[in-house]
C-alpha cells in the first residue's frame, strides 16, 4: 500500500517507512499504549469483562443497527463487578459500560451535525477482545491521541464509531479531533469498494498499465470532488 500511494504521487512526513517522532506505528508494536489506556479504563470502572459468545449475543439481538455495525449489547455481563481481579485483559472480552441516555452531539466537516443516543443508537462495545487483542474502537482513539492527530478523515460508515470514540476519549481525558466523514466510494452495481474487491485496487490499476494521474482523476469523479 506504501508503494501504490508513493506511485500516485502522496507524500507523508512521518510513517512506518520514515519514522518520526511518533513511532513506532504499527499497532503490533504498540501494546504497552493500548494496556495503559485499558489499566485506566479498568480502575475508574469504565469497563468490565464479559464471557458472552457470539452465539449467545446473535440469539439475544433481534437485529443488528446498521448492514455493518454490531448489534446493542444485551447486558448480560454488565452488572460484574470483578474488573479489578483481572490483572492483563486476556481470556474474556472487555466491554465499555456506556451511560445510557446520553447524547453524543460533534459536527462533521463534511455532513454536518450529527447526533447519537447512547443505549439506543449503539450499546456497550468492545474495547479488547478475549484472543488478547485491543478491539478497533480503542486502538485508534489511543493513537490518535498518542500521535497528536487533530483532523480524522474516513468513511461515513465510522460515522457511529465516531461516536462511541468521544465516549472512550471523555473517559481517558484525551483531546477529541475534527472529523471528516467521506460518503462511500460504490461501484456501478451500487456495492461499495473495498478491499475484497481487487478488481479496483490500485494495486491492479497500477499493474495494467493505467496512468497515476488518470487513476487520481477516476477516484475524484467516483467521489464527487
Amino acid at each position: 500500500m506504501i508503494e501504490d500511494l508513493q506511485w500516485l504521487g502522496i507524500r507523508w512526513s512521518e510513517g512506518p517507512d520514515c519514522g518520526g517522532p511518533h513511532r513506532p506505528y504499527s499497532q503490533s508494536e504498540r501494546r504497552e499504549h493500548y494496556l495503559e489506556a485499558w489499566r485506566r479504563l479498568r480502575a475508574a470502572g469504565f469497563i468490565y469483562p464479559c464471557t458472552c459468545s457470539r452465539k449467545d449475543l446473535a440469539q439475544a439481538a433481534s437485529a443488528p443497527n446498521d448492514a455493518d455495525d454490531e448489534p446493542i449489547y444485551p447486558g448480560r455481563c454488565r452488572a460484574r463487578t470483578d474488573a479489578s481481579q483481572f490483572v492483563e485483559p486476556a481470556g474474556v472480552n472487555w466491554r465499555f459500560r456506556v451511560p445510557d441516555g446520553d447524547q453524543l452531539a460533534f459536527t462533521d466537516l463534511n455532513l454536518g451535525p450529527q447526533r447519537y443516543v447512547a443505549g439506543r443508537d449503539f450499546g456497550d462495545f468492545l474495547v479488547w477482545r478475549r484472543d488478547d487483542v485491543p478491539a478497533y474502537q480503542l486502538a485508534v482513539v489511543v493513537d490518535d491521541a498518542a500521535m497528536q492527530i487533530t483532523e480524522v478523515v474516513r468513511g461515513a460508515d465510522l460515522l457511529k464509531s465516531t461516536a462511541r470514540q468521544l465516549l472512550l476519549m471523555r473517559a481517558l481525558d484525551y483531546p477529541a479531533p475534527e472529523y471528516f466523514h467521506c460518503e462511500l466510494v460504490r461501484d456501478a452495481s451500487g456495492e461499495r469498494l473495498a478491499k475484497r474487491h481487487d478488481s479496483l485496487s490500485i494495486r491492479h490499476l497500477r499493474e495494467s498499465g493505467m496512468p497515476a494521474k488518470k487513476v487520481l482523476d477516476m477516484a475524484g469523479r467516483l467521489a464527487g470532488c
